[in-house]
This record gives C-alpha cells, structure tokens and sequence, in this order.
C-alpha cells in the first residue's frame, strides 16, 4: 500500500523528511477496524514526533492522528462498526499513523462520521474535538448549560486547530463568556467567526488586553501554546479558585508555586491517554466523537478546515508541515486522496 514514512529527524524542507513508500497491508487485532483512508489531517504532534523522535532499526515510521475513511474489515470482536461505514478518528500515538491508504484503529476511539461533511471537512476534526471536549468538560470541569453562570475563559491560541473547535463548544454548549486570542486580523476575525464574546492579541501582555475589553478576572483558562511565556499574565488574570488547563509543552519549566496563593489548579489534556493506557473508559472518546458528528450535523459545530493542501503524497505533508511549524496556520490543514 502507499504510505508517507520517514526514516530519520530531518527539517520539513529536506526531500527525505517525509517520503513516498510502500509498505505491506496492516492486518487487525480483534478489535480493530481496518479502514481505507480518505482523508486526514495534520496536528502539531505529527512535527514533534518528526523533529524529536527517530524510528527504531531503520523501519519507516508513519505519521497522522486524523483521519477520514471506510471500513473495509473489522475484527473478531468489533461490535460498534460493519464494514462500509463512514469513520472519523485520531488513532492511538503507539501505534502506526493514518497516512497510508490502508489504516487499523481500535473500534472504540472510532466515530461515524458527521453525514453532512465530505471526507475532508470531517478529516479536520477528530484529534481537536477529543482533546477540546476532554479539556473542557472533563478537565476544566464545565458543565453544559445555556444560562450565564457567570463563568469566563480565556482561550490563548484560540486560531488554532484545537482552539477553533474548543470556541464552538464553549460557546454552543456552556454559559461561558468565552474570550479568545489571536494576533493577526485575519486570525482574530476567524476567531470571531467561530463564536468568541471577545478577541485579544496574545502578543501584548494578556492582564492590559483583558482589562482593554472591561474583563478583570477570568475563572478558566484553556493554554494551547506558549504556556511558559505567558504563565505569568496567566495567573495574575484568574481569578482565586480559578482553573488553568494546557495542552502544549512548555519550553521552560513552569514554577507551580506561583498558583498556590490564589488556591488556582493546573490540568493537563493530552487526548491519547486513554488509547496509551487502554484505561477502562477508553470507550469514552467514540462517545464522544458520536456526540460531535450529532451536533455537527444539527448546525451547532461546524468543520474547523483552514486550508486544503490537495493529495495526500509526501510533498504536500511536507508543505503542511512547514505552516504548522511557521506558526501562521488557521484551522486545520487538510490532505485527500492517494
């Protein structure tokens, strides 16, 4: 089958970062699907592991945690899913990646995909619902609620993959006043869009932008980037009692004890704990991705697509890899077809 692989840690421009290959047919476990990919997408996680993580004995190592496709087989004990149905999915971190032609995914981080999106615009969506949904309900603790409850968040990063659909949520399922940061005019006009009461400008100190629009205080903080170089406006702008969740890696430590005075929390979000661990609510994030494919094709979430960079081949991961690396990305980058 055709497949995108690298062999060695190389820049995103050098023509051996990611490559064309062929690779043999994966064969599924008994819970697996067996899924002829579509589409996918491409996370911040797909740069990290390329840059940081070198594959073992010379084998090719295959990225992407989003996903789009048919069911073409499943295993002894799939119950969720037959073949020819229509998925959406972010794999699991410790096993092989989705860009390949050919794909197996344990059914129960497995989603039917929203009827109204073509394979690409659902390809945007599955790694940033999960990790925006868990972050949101499960680690910041918010209940879903259409009356102001007199609770705010404060998104940094907003623009992004995950933020752009953590916006939706908050705005369409919480009583949140919802405050979102982006610096570019398109990027905060994007944010706008997607349904935040505010748009700040991350590259001016966070406590002056939020004071500008007449907020003093936030309860919640959702930190999607540049955690370390913000931690400080962070904790000054929330509130006692407040809770801060990141989902980034810091590039210096953060100094926790800077929360205790104001009794604040920290949460981490990383959305493939549960597939790591095979924790016993793994089945959770097919729960959930069933919930957003609803609300999806109800008119309340809509695809987080930024761009379509065409085919998925090696040239053109390698060119969706140097934007997400630019940091100028908004929305997903989507790829379609072998």
């Amino acid at each position: 089958m055709k497949a995108i692989a690298y062999y060695q840690s190389l820049a995103a421009d050098q023509p051996e970062a990611l490559q064309d290959v062929q690779l043999p047919e994966p064969i599924p476990g008994p819970r697996d699907l067996l899924v002829e990919v579509k589409a996918i997408s491409v996370n911040p996680v797909d740069t990290k592991i390329r840059k940081n993580v070198a594959p073992q004995n010379g084998e090719a190592k295959v990225l992407g945690w989003d996903a789009t496709g048919v069911v073409s087989a499943v295993g002894s004990e799939v119950s969720l899913f037959q073949p020819g149905d229509r998925v959406f999915y972010a794999g699991a971190i410790n096993r092989a990646g989705a860009n390949s032609e050919l794909h197996v995914v344990d059914e129960r981080i497995v989603g039917h995909m929203p009827k109204s999106l073509t394979f690409a615009e659902a390809a945007a969506l599955p790694l940033t619902a999960i990790t925006a949904w868990e972050l949101l309900f499960e680690r910041l603790q918010i209940a879903e609620c259409n009356g102001d409850q007199g609770q705010s968040l404060l998104i940094v990063g907003a623009a992004g993959g995950v933020g752009s659909i953590l916006v939706q949520l908050a705005r369409q399922l919480t009583g949140l006043t919802v405050i979102g940061t982006a610096s570019r005019p398109e990027t905060q006009a994007w944010v706008r869009e997607l349904g935040a009461h505010h748009v700040i400008d991350h590259r001016q100190p966070l406590s002056v932008e939020l004071e500008r629009i007449g907020i003093n205080q936030v309860t919640h903080v959702a930190s999607l980037t540049q955690t370390d170089q913000h931690f400080d406006e962070l904790v000054e702008a929330l509130a006692p009692q407040g809770r801060l969740a990141l989902i980034d890696d810091p590039a210096q430590p953060l100094d926790v004890m800077k929360l205790k005075r104001k009794s604040l929390s920290l949460h981490w979000e990383l959305m493939f704990t549960r597939s790591l661990f095979e924790t016993a609510d793994m089945i959770e994030q097919h729960r959930l991705l069933e919930r957003v494919a609803q609300l999806v094709d109800a008119g309340t979430l809509k695809t987080t697509l930024g761009e379509h960079f065409g085919r998925i081949d090696a040239a053109n991961l390698r060119r969706a890899h140097s934007l997400l690396e630019s940091g100028q990305a908004k929305g997903k980058i989507v790829l379609e077809g072998f």
